[in-house]
């Protein structure tokens, strides 16, 4: 092995150890069952999102050992806050009406597109979607829609003139 080769691995070893003492936040707020989505769609979608959305978009996110190890640990940290941010199925009930609609067709629309579960199914290949699974959000999407009256949440407030 020559000289230039073995102090570049000593650098990399020593970055890679040195990363590990910069720790994302890796915690799940406490949930209360009777606002997840569990409690209010059908078992069977509820089942799906569990399965395959749940480490990203709930507070009940599973952290593997993966997810102690630098930078891994960056970027997995970096997607729960951006997939919690974006849909947390753990707190389904303080979204209006309208926007539990819109969040359906948006993940119906993901899923579709294969925007999801991304490429974290390269890890927990647990989490690939089925074409069936795929069309269990998608019905639940469309029966969300058909079922449920508007909200005036997403509308423009009404202004008044004095």
């Amino acid at each position: 092995m020559s000289r230039r080769l073995k102090q570049g691995a000593v650098v990399f070893l020593v970055a890679v150890a040195a990363a590990q003492v910069v720790r994302p936040d890796r915690t799940n707020p406490p949930t209360d069952p009777s606002r997840t989505i569990r409690a209010h769609a059908a078992s069977e979608v509820a089942a799906v999102l569990d399965r395959s959305c749940r480490d990203c978009h709930s507070n009940s996110t599973e952290w593997r050992w993966y997810a102690q190890v630098a930078p891994v640990s960056w970027l997995m940290a970096s997607g729960v806050a951006k997939g919690r941010n974006a849909v947390n199925f753990s707190e389904w009930a303080g979204y209006s009406t309208d926007q539990q609609k819109l969040l359906l067709s948006a993940s119906c629309d993901d899923v579709r597109g294969g925007r999801m579960p991304g490429p974290y199914a390269m890890l927990r290949p647990e989490t690939r979607l089925s074409a069936r699974d795929v069309e269990t959000i998608c019905a639940a999407a469309r029966q969300a829609d058909a079922r449920r009256p508007p909200d005036s949440d997403l509308r423009p407030p009404i202004r008044r003139h004095r």
